[in-house]
């Protein structure tokens, strides 16, 4: 059963989580021979969503999430669905490509790669991408994991090492396509990168037993590296790419 660890931050998880870049989805869609429908799994706040909403012409999203539903992007050819990946009401055989965006680590994959193979259609393209953290500078990059592996490492979930090994230790039981790597380039202000840390699921764990933020000291450690209003930053992105074969 997939984790719900973001409806407590719901409106700050859609305001500073990445996006992904268009090359990515420009790589994936080479591969879609239809693109009629297309299935993105986790949606979180829609992010995803919305960017297949411009080339399918028609697109369910499901989290179980309801706060992250709440606070997603909406467009009329998305429908968002409250339930699961492992089991869905969909019709088989419905959907030319699934995305799964920062989120396969969280699924009872077995069942989820059941249903895949249930809902997609033959030929069809499953795509599951995420995000290592943010990077800027190399000492900015040393603080960073200082506060990553001695501050709130112990908070983590175990399935956060998934995406640590960029998604390779995982079982992928299709025709797997070989994918480059991808970055996703943004101009961030201080309060951006405040933001977005504070967004991580093992900080949410810290502030709940702590009793306080720890991202607040970090920030202030880093401030000097910040010598703009907003500095150049990427986040490096990874995918396994795969055609369902029945």
């Amino acid at each position: 059963m997939s984790k719900d660890l973001f409806s407590g931050h719901a409106k700050n998880y859609a305001a500073f989580r990445p996006e992904y870049p268009q090359t990515l989805y420009d790589f994936i869609y080479q591969f879609v021979e239809q693109f009629d429908n297309a299935w993105d799994c986790g949606t979180g706040n829609g992010q995803v969503a919305r960017v297949l909403a411009k080339s399918f012409k028609q697109v369910k999203a499901s989290d179980i999430s309801s706060r992250q539903i709440e606070n997603a992007s909406t467009a009329a050819n998305i429908e968002y669905h409250l339930s699961g990946v492992e089991q869905t009401d969909f019709a088989s055989d419905s959907f030319d490509l699934i995305t799964v965006g920062q989120a396969i680590h969280w699924f009872d994959r077995e069942k989820f790669y059941t249903e895949v193979s249930r809902v997609g259609k033959l030929g069809a393209i499953i795509a599951a991408f995420g995000y290592n953290p943010v990077r800027f500078s190399p000492p900015f990059d040393e603080a960073l994991n200082r506060f990553y592996f001695d501050v709130i490492y112990p908070y983590w979930d175990t399935e956060r090492k998934v995406v640590e090994d960029q998604y390779q230790s995982i079982s992928f039981p299709f025709e797997e396509i070989d994918a480059p790597d991808f970055r996703t380039n943004l101009e961030w202000s201080i309060k951006d990168l405040h933001g977005y840390i504070t967004t991580w699921s093992a900080v949410q764990h810290f502030i709940k037993q702590n009793g306080f933020n720890p991202v607040d000291e970090f920030v202030e450690g880093i401030r000097p590296l910040w010598k703009k209003e907003t500095e150049s930053v990427y986040f490096p992105v990874f995918l396994r790419l795969g055609r369902i074969n029945k």
